[in-house]
């Protein structure tokens, strides 16, 4: 089954260099284009065998599934482009968290899923976050399914909590990377440490972390009591978030679901002027 991938930014290629690097997809089934098509001949550079069209229309002609990774306002155009090409055949895979799998269906008469992904999908790690359309068959679903599995665990989620798992999995890398760097930035302001000997043992100690929780070794709570001894130094660190952090987080998840609102409401204005 060739693999269409209209759009390949950053999602799109980490995508396509996974499911290569585990042998679910092999290059000569990729059929992949881009706005600024340097960045396809790019990726064709690293995989010789893949195939680069000058169109989105070359990739309908060419592929079964294809992903549309592209920004929410630029799928309508597209696809309205393309919904005269697309058949029953066709499985159109999203990866666009503000456009719903409805409104999606609303332009197209093929097979539709939307998959989340996550830049930890690159390690081979991380959650897929997979919701499909009323249309989709079991043929596709499963396919698709097994494809993320191979590079995630997928997880099936409904409309409403789109966004906030969105956070969690997919944002959250950049959040705690930020939060690490912070942590970084404090240890070489306060002490001897050198920037690179904090950044490896920072790094390390995330790297160790994710291995604990991986191997169901610890739950989190129980991690931070074997690690906080009662009136030991952990906990004076501890005490210092409890009171510091305060409502960080919730602040995060009303910025970034406000910012999700926004981007769904032009998509709906969007729609709607269509349809009217």
């Amino acid at each position: 089954m060739n693999i269409g991938f209209i759009g390949t930014g950053n999602m799109g290629r980490i995508l396509i260099e996974a499911f290569i690097g585990v042998n679910a997809v092999q290059p000569n089934q990729f059929i992949i284009t881009n706005r600024t098509l340097s960045k396809a001949y790019d990726i064709q550079k690293q995989y010789k065998e893949l195939t680069v069209v000058p169109t989105n229309e070359e990739v309908v002609k060419k592929a079964n599934i294809i992903f549309i990774c592209i920004k929410p306002l630029d799928i309508y155009p597209v696809l309205s482009q393309l919904s005269s090409h697309l058949t029953e055949s066709h499985c159109i895979v999203s990866i666009t968290s503000p456009i719903t799998v409805e409104q999606l269906e609303s332009l197209v008469h093929c097979h539709v899923i939307r998959v989340i992904p996550s830049i930890t999908n690159r390690a081979l790690a991380g959650s897929s976050l997979i919701t499909v359309g009323k249309r989709c068959t079991e043929r596709y679903r499963s396919f698709v399914e097994t494809l993320f599995a191979q590079i995630s665990r997928p997880i099936y989620i409904d409309e409403p909590i789109t966004r906030v798992a969105s956070d969690l999995t997919s944002c959250g890398p950049a959040f705690f990377s930020y939060l690490l760097q912070k942590f970084i930035d404090a240890a070489v302001q306060e002490t001897a440490i050198t920037r690179e000997q904090a950044t490896i043992m920072a790094s390390e100690m995330m790297i160790g972390f994710g291995e604990l929780l991986q191997k169901r070794l610890y739950t989190l709570p129980s991690l931070q009591e074997k690690v906080c001894v009662k009136g030991g130094i952990t906990g004076a660190g501890i005490e210092v978030l409890e009171r510091e952090i305060g409502d960080l987080f919730v602040h995060v998840f009303q910025k970034t679901h406000e910012k999700f609102y926004e981007e769904v409401q032009k998509v709906k204005i969007q729609f709607d002027d269509t349809i009217r």
